[in-house]
Order: C-alpha cells, then structure tokens, then sequence
C-alpha cells in the first residue's frame, strides 16, 4: 500500500513540483486548492490525485474536507503575499495574510493530527521563507508569517514526538515562481551565492527529503537559498 500526501497550495509553482516529485515516489496525493479549479483538475488529472478545495481563512471547511483524511505526510505550502512598507501596510493587509499563511496551516494541521496521532506516526513539512529568518522589505506581514511558522514547527517537534510525528521547515530564498515574477533576477545575483534563482523542484527535493527520508530529523529549519541565508 503507497504512502500518502497532503499539499496545500497544490496549484502554485513550488505546490506543483512538490506533487510531482511525491508521486515519483509512488506516493498517493491529497491536493489543496483555493481558487484555481482548472490548474487543480490538470492535476487530478496528472497525478491521479484528490483534489480538495477550501479557503484558508475558513476553518470549518477545513474541519469539514479532512475529517475523514488519513495521511502519511502533510506539506504546508499554501501562503499568500500582499506587500507594503510597514507605514503604509493597511489593516486589512496584515490581517488577510497572517489568517491564510499562519493560521491557516495551523488549522490544517490541527485537523490532520488526529488521525497522524491515532497512527502513531506521520512526518509534517512547512514550507517558511527566508523572510521569515531575516526579514524583508515590505513586507512585515509575510516576514511575521513565516518566523511564527518556524517557530510553530519547533514547537510541533516537541508536542508530537511522542506520537512518532516529526516536523521540520523548508525555507526557500528566491526561486522563480509566482511570487518572484515580478522581481528583476539580474539584479539579485550579486547577494546569491550561487548567481540564480531557484528552481521549484530544488525546493521539492528538499520537502521529500524532510518528510520521508530524513528520519531522524526533527524540528530542523533547511534554509534553500543557494548561499544567501547561511
């Protein structure tokens, strides 16, 4: 019988190539989506996965789709942006994003635990950002997100170990997807190590590692930004 995944943000760039790199294992896919129905059953389609909607500030129908859902491995990767410089960051701004990236996988995850617990066993990546080790301009609501999400997951490592549940933390730097697009690649070069963006199956082999081969690893935050954060 295959193991199996649930990824959040499935349709994202980086969401994509997590599902594929999990289904070249053989793993079985549970995949999350919002808004974008017709990337989802391309998908669904793909992978011959589950695909499951909800939004990520809607608790109950999180409850609702995974009450019944038993998995091997849980990906947190759903998350959005919406930037400003702190002075000019709206109420509403900081609200919307803290809601979806933080307790938005702290709704997820409390919702697959049960069944992880009851198992007594299960492996939980999330996937953070360098933002969330350093900070960023712009964009303190995001930054916040994700150094609470790090701590979230240490903290996850120390309440689920007894149940056999590991929890780490991918924290990717620049890599070309949906949120870099509208940032000039050139001009970065020159604080990357390495001279590039990263590429969304980079991040994807670093997520299968943590949740399925890095066994005795937990509570570990992998910083994937080719030499930037080190």
């Amino acid at each position: 019988m295959s193991k199996s995944v649930l990824i959040t943000g499935s349709t994202g760039a980086i969401g994509e190539a997590i599902a594929q790199t999990f289904f070249d294992e053989g793993y079985s896919l549970y995949l999350h989506y919002n808004k974008n129905e017709q990337k989802a059953k391309e998908l669904e389609l793909r992978f011959d996965a589950k695909i499951l909607q909800w939004d990520m500030k809607d608790g109950e129908s999180i409850k609702k789709a995974l009450s019944e859902i038993s998995v091997d491995v849980l990906v947190n990767n759903a998350a959005i942006t919406d930037d400003a410089h702190i002075y000019w960051l709206s109420d509403e701004q900081w609200e919307r994003v803290i809601d979806t990236n933080l307790n938005g996988t702290y709704r997820v995850t409390k919702a697959i635990l049960p069944q992880m617990i009851k198992n007594k066993s299960g492996s939980i990546v999330n996937v953070v950002s360098v933002s969330g080790i350093v900070g960023n301009h712009g964009q303190a609501n995001y930054s916040a997100s994700k150094g609470a999400l790090i701590a979230f997951t240490k903290t996850l490592c120390l309440d689920l170990a007894r149940f056999n549940i590991r929890a780490n933390a991918v924290a990717p730097g620049l890599i070309a997807s949906e949120m870099s697009q509208h940032i000039d690649e050139k001009s970065y070069k020159s604080i990357i190590p390495l001279g590039r963006f990263g590429k969304p199956d980079e991040v994807a082999k670093c997520v299968f590692f943590l949740a399925d081969r890095a066994t005795y690893i937990s509570g570990e935050v992998l910083n994937v930004s080719g030499g930037m954060i080190r």
